[in-house]
């Protein structure tokens, strides 16, 4: 409007001053004026306009890095400050969903449960880690179907997955280990997924089943020991009783009762230490000396070299563990130069740790005894208490390793411990 008016202002001055035979003059002169004064004056507002649009194709990309100047009449810059704004909270908003994905992520892929993401037509889209490891040797499987990831796996595992149902299951034969399959479905950008989730359930019954039985051993040894307690004390005072009676019958029969006192004492300490076993103290463990003080209870050979970095366990708990272990096998009937002992360094499922192997030429065990053998109270010697290799099982899985028994080829019993050592 302000260009148009000095146009014609300038028309009308010029029309005065040469006449009306100047008129086209006047009319050019007023047009260029116009023209001139009108780009100058919009210059600003095209500029602003040229950002703001450039800004809001950058939104579309999801780009929010771009920030427009805050320059032009009032209204202009009220809206780059504005643009501005929303810029600047759209990037705290992706940082604060980016870390949360972040996070997301880290706990899922440091889950021990087995997850499995799938489309409609049963294409892995989302595998964690531990997927891959139980599926796949650790390598990516995103891309492959279903029934080329089920390849070769165990068929109680197939026959889980194929069956389309939530529950449990047992795989594996040496050492069976039971599993609970879950499902669920549901719509994601207007397309059918499937999320399988397994979950293994080995350590976590058998922490349970430990549980109650610590829990009976302390029922039976407080009964217990309320009954020993008087019949030692009745025994030492029928012992000042009759010590000047001459007696030879008697006196056999007090010891006998004292000495089968003393001996049901000491077997409820014993299921007393199994019941109230102490979280474990880790530090660091030097094999070589280890492996020396064990030899001066229990001579055995190293079948292998030792780890030259130190481990990582409560030396107490594993010292007990690998004492029970090497005098099982020097009871086996093993002769003493055909026990060994190896220690590993290597990596299971994606942790680092080591390999313990306690090894030796007895007869071995029974597939019945194989199975029971780790159980508590579970004993095939005479005068055995059944604690002995459940205590080693407790210790193991307390410092969360694994614990395994197996027959030799040629003969003879091998006792597997795996320690995570990270």
């Amino acid at each position: 409007m302000l260009a148009c008016i000095l146009g014609f202002g300038l028309a009308y001055g010029v029309q005065l001053w040469l006449g009306t035979d100047f008129f086209w003059l006047a009319g050019l002169l007023s047009l260029t004026l116009a023209w001139g004064c009108g780009l100058m004056l919009t210059r600003n507002l095209a500029r602003s306009l040229a950002a703001l649009e450039i800004g809001l194709l950058n939104f579309k990309d999801n780009d929010f890095s771009v920030s427009i100047p805050v320059s032009g009449d009032p209204q202009l810059r009220a809206l780059a400050r504005l643009f501005n704004e929303a810029a600047d909270k759209l990037r705290k908003e992706r940082q604060y969903i980016y870390q949360r994905e972040l996070l997301l992520d880290k706990v899922i892929q440091s889950s021990p449960n087995v997850m499995l993401l799938l489309d409609d037509r049963q294409r892995v889209l989302y595998a964690n880690d531990a997927a891959r490891h139980l599926f796949y040797q650790g390598q990516r499987v995103d891309g492959l179907m279903l029934d080329e990831l089920l390849s070769g796996m165990p068929v109680e595992l197939v026959a889980a997955v194929a069956q389309g149902k939530d529950g449990l299951f047992v795989m594996g034969e040496d050492e069976p280990e039971t599993w609970h399959l879950s499902r669920g479905r549901f719509l994601l950008n207007n397309q059918r997924h499937q999320l399988i989730l397994l979950k293994q359930l080995t350590r976590e019954l058998h922490r349970q089943e430990v549980a109650v039985w610590k829990k009976v051993i302390r029922i039976i040894s407080h009964e217990l020991n309320n009954s020993v307690a008087p019949i030692a004390s009745m025994v030492n005072s029928g012992k000042l009783l009759t010590q000047d009676l001459d007696e030879p019958k008697l006196r056999l029969i007090f010891d006998t009762i004292a000495d089968r006192t003393h001996h049901l004492s000491q077997f409820i300490s014993d299921y007393a230490k199994f019941a109230r076993l102490p979280l474990p103290k880790l530090e660091a463990i030097n094999w070589s000396k280890l492996t020396g003080q064990l030899a001066q209870h229990y001579p055995f050979s190293l079948a292998a070299p030792l780890p030259e970095a130190p481990g990582l366990c409560d030396p107490i708990q594993l010292e007990q563990v690998l004492l029970n272990l090497l005098k099982n096998a020097h009871e086996s009937g093993s002769a003493p130069e055909d026990i060994s002992m190896s220690i590993v360094s290597g990596e299971q499922g994606g942790s680092k740790g080591v390999s313990i192997h306690v090894d030796d030429r007895g007869p071995g065990m029974s597939a019945e005894v194989l199975e029971q053998a780790l159980l508590p109270f579970y004993s095939t010697k005479q005068a055995g208490t059944g604690l002995g290799l459940a205590l080693c099982r407790e210790i193991i899985e307390a410092h969360e390793g694994r614990i395994g028994l197996s027959n030799r080829q040629g003969g003879g019993l091998s006792v597997s411990c795996w320690l995570p050592m990270t």
